[in-house]
């Protein structure tokens, strides 16, 4: 799937208006061109999802978006911009549970704070990461891998979309539980990552069905385990890593829109109930599901409380698992 299928491409360049002079546009907005700051590089789920939701929100809102990849430092780099904006909803990021939750453990110092600078609009989906490997490795199975893992310690990489990234705490989390070892190699996104692993480089990755699914049926990467507790409908064959001899192994990644604190109500509101309607939309369900996401959508607030939840969850995972930020 083209991750650009739903974009809608903009000449016009970005002019930043200072805080001071931002203002409240809530009763006509939008106005104007929206930047949609994308925390990684294209290719991956945040690239994918901010340009299909961007295109459909700019075609129901009436106003172009522009869509900026700043990949860097577990998209803290894009964090940061978002979160130093004017508070006047034409800056916006779809952020995900390393933005939201992870880095403030992972990061000895954050350019600024996820719980107090930005708000949360509406959870997007959530969805699976599947354990993939090259074809030149020998392992079938989940299982299999571990011995092989155990019998070449440190000699197999396994890439990741970022440090703090959910491929990234997956593969340490794997790491502690198995009593294995395995080099991770970062990067500034899933599609690069993907690249590496598709070319032999790297010989291994936790990535959604979003960044891979096409590959996997293109026989290109071999799935081996799910990262949910539970087997899913939309992935038939593929067993979780959970039953594969590593009880309770679950690592999943999550998406969901924010905006600057202090961004108006009304705003928000509008941002809130035109990504609710897009998530209901057949096409977009279709092509989500199809991808294996579970289509959260809801409140504000239901997102605000699953962010809560998953701060001291990640936490737990990076302080077990020695993860750290390289």
């Amino acid at each position: 799937m083209n991750s650009r299928l739903f974009a809608v491409a903009c000449a016009a360049a970005w002019a930043v208006l200072p805080a001071a002079q931002a203002a409240d546009t809530s009763g006509s907005y939008p106005t104007k061109t929206i930047r949609m700051v994308i925390a990684f590089s294209p290719g991956g789920p945040s690239d994918i999802l901010s340009r299909l939701i961007g295109g459909k929100l700019a075609e129901r809102m009436g106003q172009p978006f522009v869509f900026d990849n700043r990949p860097g430092a577990g998209g803290n780099v894009a964090g940061e911009i978002v979160a130093t904006s004017p508070a006047d909803g034409y800056t916006i990021m779809i952020a995900n549970n390393s933005i939201l939750a992870a880095n403030a453990t992972l990061y000895k110092k954050m350019p600024f704070n996820p719980a107090k600078d930005l708000v949360p609009v509406v959870w997007i989906a959530s969805q699976p990461n599947i354990l993939v490997v090259h074809p030149t490795v020998p392992a079938k199975s989940v299982k299999e891998l571990i011995d092989h893992l155990k019998a070449n310690p440190g000699k197999l990489n396994y890439a990741s979309s970022g440090s703090g990234a959910a491929a990234h705490l997956a593969g340490e989390l794997f790491k502690s539980m198995t009593k294995t070892d395995m080099v991770h190699i970062p990067f500034k996104g899933a599609g690069p990552a993907i690249t590496d692993v598709l070319g032999g480089r790297s010989q291994m990755i936790f990535a959604t069905a979003l960044s891979v699914k096409a590959y996997l049926d293109a026989g290109r990467l071999r799935p081996l385990g799910l990262t949910t507790l539970k087997r899913m409908d939309t992935l038939p064959g593929i067993p979780t890593i959970a039953e594969s001899g590593v009880p309770g192994f679950e690592a999943t990644t999550w998406h969901g829109l924010v905006a600057v604190n202090g961004t108006p109500k009304p705003v928000l509101a509008r941002l809130n109930s035109e990504v609710n309607a897009i998530l209901k939309d057949a096409q977009t369900v279709k092509f989500l599901e199809g991808q294996g996401a579970i289509i959260e959508g809801g409140t504000p607030e239901k997102f605000a409380a699953h962010i809560k939840a998953e701060i001291p969850k990640w936490a737990k995972v990076i302080k077990e698992s020695g993860a750290k930020a390289d």
